[in-house]
């Protein structure tokens, strides 16, 4: 099996670069300069100019590339954000449509954060849109995926959660201040966190990619979301810390401007198709996903 993958260099694509490689599959990583990234046994790096011919023949294709919405939100910066996520969408359409032999799946990543900030509402795969600046980002996003792909290109669009990993993402830079005793929820604490183990998105991404019946958007977010003060209550069991100390709605947003959003809003996310379609999470509890990840922080 040969999968080619854009953005396979960032947090998400390593992970699913390595398991790939792990299970015997050819993975092709597009990055911007192969020749400065590492890959794992079985994989190899090339150009964008390289993307059509290595789609020619290829199994499956996912596309993860776009600038990172960790940053402030300026003005320019949201049209960095919005464009490089439409603009590789539809450099991966045109590539497929040049192929004599193109893959029969694209998995085109996105996020809850189309759903917008829905308070208590449970969200799946078939509520509207919602409002804000991540709702419209990913709803431009996903609809640049929709009119790029070919018909006859099965299309899945991989709505993530919080991507929950020890070394990077927002458990990473959550950590320090849990385990020096200033660790506690977030704003209100009330706010939903959609999140998912690292390996179970990763296990997600390649049941997209073999079962035919994964079609549309597909939630990438563990069956068990929880209010922020419950995840950061959990946090603190797992590094046996206190988690008392809540970080103020008006210093987030003091610090991080109109980005506090990602942190301060958050949907009730459930991942409705993939457990109708028989998907059985490894992690679906949220101190057992901790504890897997933080096991060396024990004692």
């Amino acid at each position: 099996m040969r999968v080619v993958v854009t953005g396979g260099t960032g947090f998400l694509g390593r992970a699913l670069v390595g398991a790939l490689a792990g299970r015997g599959a050819e993975a092709v990583v597009v990055t911007r300069d192969p020749s400065r990234a590492g890959f794992p046994p079985g994989a190899r790096g090339i150009g964008w100019d390289g993307l059509a011919t290595a789609l020619d023949g290829a199994d499956a294709v996912v596309n993860l590339a776009g600038e990172t919405i960790a940053q402030r939100w300026t003005t320019a910066a949201k049209s960095r954000i919005v464009g490089s996520r439409a603009q590789a969408a539809e450099r991966v359409g045109a590539a497929l449509r040049a192929a004599k032999s193109p893959p029969a799946v694209l998995v085109n990543a996105s996020a809850v954060g189309f759903y917008g900030s829905r308070g208590d509402e449970e969200l799946t795969e078939e509520s509207p849109s919602g409002s804000g600046f991540l709702a419209e980002t990913t709803l431009a996003w996903e609809r640049a995926a929709r009119e790029a792909v070919p018909d006859d290109v099965r299309l899945v669009l991989l709505r993530t959660g919080v991507v929950l990993d020890a070394a990077e993402g927002a458990l990473a830079r959550m950590l320090l201040p849990f385990r020096l005793g200033l660790g506690g929820p977030l704003g209100s604490g009330r706010q939903w966190m959609p999140w998912i183990h690292r390996d179970d998105l990763v296990a997600l991404l390649l049941a997209a990619l073999d079962d035919a019946r994964y079609e549309g958007p597909v939630n990438g977010t563990a069956p068990g979301p929880v209010p922020m003060r419950v995840f950061a209550a959990a946090l603190g069991r797992v590094l046996r810390r206190p988690a008392f100390a809540p970080a103020p709605a008006f210093a987030i947003r003091a610090a991080m401007g109109e980005m506090a959003a990602l942190v301060l809003d958050g949907q009730r996310a459930l991942p409705a198709k993939a457990l109708a379609l028989g998907f059985r999470f490894r992690f679906p509890d949220l101190e057992q996903a901790l504890r897997d990840l933080l096991a060396p922080d024990r004692g």
